[in-house]
């Protein structure tokens, strides 16, 4: 079945709009919409469920779509627009004569399924797979030129490679791989132990932003904190206080203030639910791993891209920001999805 007509990517209207406008320009120009659409899906470890994908897409009508996934903490609003003006997860990544350019193709993005902490049942990073396909089909979207995936987008689009192969041109998985390592499996284990402390103790703030800040140690590097944070620590009412402790209250307080406890707990869960066997990846598909990072080891990224034999490529990062670096190696990340985009276009 061949997809390759750009006139199949126009977009029908959209089942509702919560309550923004559609369009920044006419039909044949660059506009942003966001809308939402209840599907029916068949979860892997929750029976059939009703739910509400929420999505937004920038982008010129017609052009090829591209599908953009983050972190559990990311959300379909990548970056600023016209229409949308506040800054986006992405904002870094996405402009004007950069890759993911949205006067040149069209940027998809949805809310994870769970994302709201009104699911409170484990989710498979298949179910969001699947979920992407149904936004698909309602969108009027036969495939996609590109899923980009970082962290846990990344392993939601191995998952979607593996059962939707038809409907993508190409996969960039950054900074995730086939399984959980078994070594950030049990970093996140003890963090969803922090929140049920907390739930235990009537502190559900409390333990949800010390389950954060253990993860901000997991995501970054000991040499980025000696860069940042070497100096003496202080004594603040008879009690020792490390140079680093300001950073990570702010981060759990940010955390917080945007975060259901429930959300948190699924979607963390979902990350170690996570396996695919890589010989099932019937999509090219580049891999981009970050030495230093403590979540996904290099040694299971050269392990994925050996399993993909023919279809997998490696680019390998040094970056003092471990499994962050996707959001601050913005420049050399960008580099590798200009490269990717291209061959991508390139495709039959």
């Amino acid at each position: 079945m061949s997809y390759a007509s750009p006139a199949l990517n126009r977009l029908p209207e959209p089942s509702s709009i919560d309550g923004f406008p559609l369009s920044s320009t006419q039909d044949d120009g660059p506009r942003a919409l966001r809308g939402e659409v209840v599907v029916e899906l068949a979860m892997r470890h929750a029976g059939t469920r009703a739910v509400t994908l929420r999505y937004e897409l920038q982008g010129p009508v017609g052009a090829p779509v591209v599908f953009v996934a983050g972190g559990i903490s990311a959300h379909r609003h990548l970056a600023g627009s016209d229409v949308f003006p506040e800054s986006g997860w992405l904002n870094e990544l996405v402009g004007a004569d950069r890759a993911l350019d949205p006067s040149q193709r069209q940027l998809l993005a949805f809310d994870f399924i769970g994302a709201d902490g009104r699911l409170d049942a484990p989710i498979d990073t298949a179910d969001q797979a699947d979920a992407i396909a149904k936004l698909l089909s309602a969108l009027g979207i036969p495939r996609l030129e590109a899923f980009v995936g970082y962290s846990y987008g990344a392993l939601v689009g191995l998952q979607f490679a593996v059962r939707h192969a038809e409907r993508l041109k190409t996969l960039v998985a950054v900074s995730g791989a086939h399984r959980a390592h078994p070594y950030a499996a049990a970093w996140r284990a003890l963090q969803r132990r922090a929140v049920t402390l907390g739930q235990l103790q009537c502190a559900d703030a409390q333990g949800l932003s010390l389950a954060r800040q253990f993860a901000m140690l997991s995501y970054r590097t000991p040499e980025e904190f000696g860069e940042r944070f070497d100096t003496a620590p202080e004594i603040v009412n008879g009690r020792v206080r490390v140079a680093a402790e300001d950073y990570l209250d702010a981060a759990g307080a940010q955390y917080v203030a945007r975060t259901p406890i429930t959300a948190y707990v699924r979607l963390s869960e979902s990350i170690d639910l996570h396996r695919v066997d890589p010989a099932d990846v019937r999509v090219p598909t580049l891999v981009v791993a970050v030495e230093g990072d403590r979540l996904v080891p290099l040694s299971d990224s050269v392990s994925l891209v050996e399993g993909l034999a023919t279809l997998g490529q490696l680019r390998v990062l040094r970056s003092p920001y471990g499994h962050d670096a996707f959001l601050k190696e913005t420049d050399r990340i960008d580099s590798i999805l200009t490269s990717a985009l291209r061959a991508a276009g390139d495709l039959a």
